[in-house]
């Protein structure tokens, strides 16, 4: 039976911040047959779930939004199945912005540039996570916008998420103090019994801003946020002098920003001479092997983690998204294709 490619199609917008699986449609298309001069055909092993995935459905950002009725943009990984391209082979492990399908055509670049061809050894499942787009965001931000020093108590929220587990490791096997903000119990449980943080608050069970005080009070010194929002304004109100604020994602208000909450107590900026600044992590790929090479060590020794939660099946890729939006991951949240 001759093979096809399905396909997840976004087909409708959220109105508000919640993704729902009836955005999503399943279809059916022909397998590309013919792969030109200079290009190859991947077949997708894995899709990533990540949260600028609910911005690219009906935001401009640094790319377009989905347009209706076309396949829903991924980070994935996968092998090239025939190739007429001088710089990838059959076999080649790739990763890319392919998107929620089983086959794609690609000459080599997509929309954020390069299509990663995988070194010898590095498993798609490693190169979509700690060695790919999350992992590089917590090193740069971390060690290229935070800039931790001797003696820094590093803040970390969403740190059981996927940048925020990798961001919040570095930090303590940096020898700094590393406090993680989570929601629940469990999560703070393992954060701190497993991934050794020194501290972790559970914004579920009260006040984030005062559990921060009570923890910090000299004050915070680098606040990596993945949050905004409210978790955003805890680490304002509790800044060091000479404080570094990393902005390295806003969840909180994908798919509405202007219901965010009001923040409050960024004049603390001013006040203790701090420093807040925003990145992309695109801006860092082309240093990507000096990131892995500070991190393999760490990941051989056992002294790393790489927690990763995997959805298994094509079909499970809009409930994993979903999942993901509901805090329900640990780790990066990955589809394993069937």
């Amino acid at each position: 039976m001759q093979p096809t490619n399905r396909q997840w199609i976004l087909q409708a917008r959220p109105a508000g911040p919640q993704i729902d699986r009836a955005m999503f449609e399943k279809r059916e298309s022909p397998l590309p047959h013919h792969v030109r001069d200079g290009e190859f055909l991947v077949r997708n092993r894995w899709f990533s779930c990540d949260p600028s995935q609910r911005a690219w459905m009906d935001a401009e950002t640094y790319l377009p939004p989905v347009a209706l009725g076309q396949t829903m943009r991924a980070f994935t990984g996968g092998e090239v199945v025939d190739s007429r391209h001088p710089g990838f082979k059959r076999g080649d492990l790739v990763t890319g912005l392919f998107g929620w399908q089983d086959y794609a055509v690609s000459d080599g670049r997509d929309a954020l540039g390069p299509v990663t061809k995988l070194a010898p050894g590095v498993e798609l499942q490693s190169a979509l996570s700690l060695f790919g787009i999350t992992g590089m965001t917590a090193y740069f931000g971390l060690f290229e916008i935070g800039r931790p020093v001797a003696g820094d108590t590093v803040l970390v929220s969403g740190a059981a998420g996927a940048t925020g587990v990798i961001a919040a490791q570095l930090a303590r096997l940096s020898g700094h103090r590393t406090i993680g903000i989570a929601g629940g119990a469990d999560k703070c449980r393992w954060l701190v019994q497993e991934l050794g943080l020194d501290e972790a608050i559970d914004y579920k069970a009260g006040n984030p801003m005062e559990a921060v005080r009570a923890l910090c009070p000299d004050g915070v010194n680098v606040y990596f946020d993945n949050i905004g929002g409210d978790m955003l304004d805890a680490g304002l109100a509790n800044l060091a002098p000479g404080a570094r604020v990393v902005l390295s994602g806003a969840l909180s208000g994908y798919g509405d920003f202007d219901q965010m909450p009001v923040i409050r107590h960024y004049p603390n900026l001013i006040l203790k001479r701090a420093r807040m600044e925003g990145f992309l992590v695109f801006d860092y790929l082309a240093r990507t092997a000096e990131a892995v090479t500070r991190m393999s060590p760490w990941l051989a020794a056992g002294q790393l983690s790489n927690p990763v939660d995997i959805a298994e099946g094509f079909d499970a890729a809009p409930d994993a998204l979903i999942r993901l939006f509901a805090g329900k991951n640990r780790g990066k949240q990955l589809v394993r294709l069937d």
